[in-house]
Formats: C-alpha cells, structure tokens, sequence
C-alpha cells in the first residue's frame, strides 16, 4: 500500500532526522552477530546439589587440557610405528608359551619317530611262504616270505590262502605288473571271469573290506613308517581313484539317479615288495609280512626295463582332462615290464 507522499513532505525535518536514525540503528542491531548469539547473562547460575561427590569437583579443568595436548602430539609416522608395535606386544604376550609347545610337540614326534616301535618293524612271524620267479622263461631264484599273523591276521591269512591255492585261485602263472624305482608289485588275480569263478566253489571271498577295516586299525596303532624296505604288503584301496559319477537311468517306466564307477578299486589280491623304505604306499597297502631270503632276487626284478611313464606331457594331461579312454589305458601301461615276470610256484613251508 503506497503512503501518501504529500504527508511525508508536511512533516518537520527534526522528526523525519530521528525516524532515519532508529531505523539504522535497528539495521545495524540485526545484522551484528552478537545479538544472534544466545545470551547466558539472564540464565540462573547452576548451584551444586548437596548429594553430589566431591571427588568430581577436583577433575582437571579446561586449562590443563592443552598442556595434555602439548605432550601427546605425534606425528602419524611416530602414531603409525607406535601402535604397531603396542599390537606386536599384545600378540606376543598372548602367544608367549607357544613355540614352546609347538617345540615340546616337535620333540614328541622325533622321538616317535626314532622309537623303533613306531615304525612296525618289530612283529612276531607265524607263517613262512615261498614264491618261485622266472623271467621271460628263466627261473632267477626264490623269496620266502615270513607272515605277521598276529598283527594282520586276515591279511595274512588271505595272502597265505593265495599262495597255498586253498582259496580255489592261486598266484602261479600270474604276472607282475608294475616295476619301480622302490618297489614291485603282483597284479594278483582278477575278481570276475574265471579266477572269480574258481574262487567262488570253494566259497572264497575276493572282496577287500575286511581288509579296509584292518588297514585302519593298523594305521591308527602304527603311526610311523610302515611299508619298510624289504616288507611285503597287500593293496587294499587306491587314494587316486576318483569318487562315483551319478547318471540317470530309466526303471520301471521312471527316471532314477544311478552311481557308476569310474575306477574298479582292488580286490586285495595285489602285493607290493619294497626294496626301499616307501611312506607312499602307506596309504594304499596293509603290510603283512616281510622277505626272508631272496632279496637279491626281488632287486633282479627292479632292474627290467619297464613302460617309460609320459604322464608329463600336454598331450596325455589333456587327454586324461576330457576323460579319454585312449589316456586311462596308457596309463595303466605306464611302469610296466618289457619281460615277462612271472611267478612259477609258491606254496608254504614248514
């Protein structure tokens, strides 16, 4: 709403002066930043209450924060180096008695290790076994076996069984098929065709889980070393064979999950003769017994020329990856004997 300008004109200058004059004043009291400010002089000063404690009274005032400030200021390298090594302390004093355990725990294994009554070499014999070898036709000599019956005594009875041929199948005229640098190995008898069926009429089993049972009680008793230079063992599982592949298969009008084996596992007919000391096959073979005499016979076998292993090269990694058949039957023929080794007798003596 507009005044009127001729009001504004008919008044004294004195007044028009002392308008123009409050009106700045107030301007000026607005846009000062201490009015904005609230203003404590109006506020009741805060009284103590009686119950309070007058411990609190005596805390550090105001003015000796920046003294504290003054001591403590670091520099974030000087922070950073610090707090490192206060955490390397803490750790350290948590895990203090540690490497003493783990070195009282590392002198436990050595003396088991040292003990001769962990590697299972000391067994009592019960038994005593012969295998008469010939190679390409020429007979190089024998090996007696001595038989732990009463550490393993269904793996020595089944071994026993095989060379005595009370099992219905004996291991005469039955080859060995893998040579290595440590050992040697019988490809034992096979448990379908006829050895299954000669086997089966005098009620013999060729299946290996008992033998699975006994080589875990072994393995828990015997932690140490067990298949020793000159032992003689049973293969009763293979680590590397890999787990069941699962496929559909139609019964009945209905669509059903079926496992199939990849890899036969051993029937526990197999048996290994070490000539070195050989962990490895800790994990696949159930020690029952050890050689007697003829061990220059055994290392005769070792030196016949075998299958040179190419498990190497890309071409045969490659075909075993896509799963190839061609890749699974040349590994099976990898360390295998040019010459024909072959067991010509065996029995048991008396």
């Amino acid at each position: 709403m507009l005044r009127n300008p001729r009001r504004r004109k008919n008044q004294p200058e004195k007044h028009r002066d002392i308008h123009y004059r409050e009106k700045k004043k107030k301007t000026k009291m607005l846009q000062s930043p201490k009015f904005l400010q609230p203003s404590t002089q109006f506020l009741p000063s805060p009284t103590p209450s009686p119950l309070a404690n007058p411990q609190v009274q005596e805390l550090p005032t105001s003015q000796s924060y920046p003294k504290l400030k003054k001591c403590c200021k670091l520099s974030r390298r000087e922070l950073t180096i610090r707090t490192n090594s206060l955490l390397l302390f803490l750790l350290g004093f948590q895990s203090g008695a540690e490497p003493f355990r783990l070195s009282e725990a590392k002198a436990e294994e050595n003396e088991k290790d040292t003990n001769p009554a962990s590697t299972c070499g000391d067994k009592s014999l019960t038994k005593r076994t012969f295998l008469d070898i010939s190679i390409d036709g020429e007979p190089v000599g024998r090996i007696v076996i001595g038989m732990y019956g009463n550490d393993t005594p269904l793996g020595a009875t089944r071994l026993a069984n095989l060379v005595s041929g009370s099992a219905g199948i004996s291991y005469r005229r039955k080859e060995f098929v893998k040579i290595m640098p440590g050992y040697v190995q019988h490809g034992g008898v096979r448990s379908y065709g006829v050895d299954a069926e000669m086997a089966n009429r005098t009620g013999s089993n060729l299946e290996a889980e008992n033998l699975l049972d006994e080589w875990e009680r072994a393995k828990e008793k015997c932690p140490g070393t067990k298949n020793l230079a000159g032992t003689v063992s049973l293969v009763v599982r293979d680590p590397s064979r890999p787990p069941p592949k699962q496929k559909l298969v139609a019964r009945g009008g209905k669509l059903e999950i079926d496992e199939e084996e990849v890899k036969a596992a051993p029937n526990g007919t197999e048996f290994i003769i070490t000539m070195k000391d050989s962990p490895e096959l800790d994990d696949s073979a159930l020690v029952v017994g050890k050689v007697l005499e003829g061990m220059e016979v055994v290392e005769k076998i070792g030196k016949v020329k075998t299958v040179q292993e190419n498990t190497s090269s890309p071409y045969f990694k490659v075909a075993k990856l896509i799963g190839d058949k061609r890749a699974v039957v040349a590994e099976r023929g990898f360390n295998r004997p040019y010459s024909k080794v072959v067991v010509k007798n065996c029995g048991l003596l008396e």
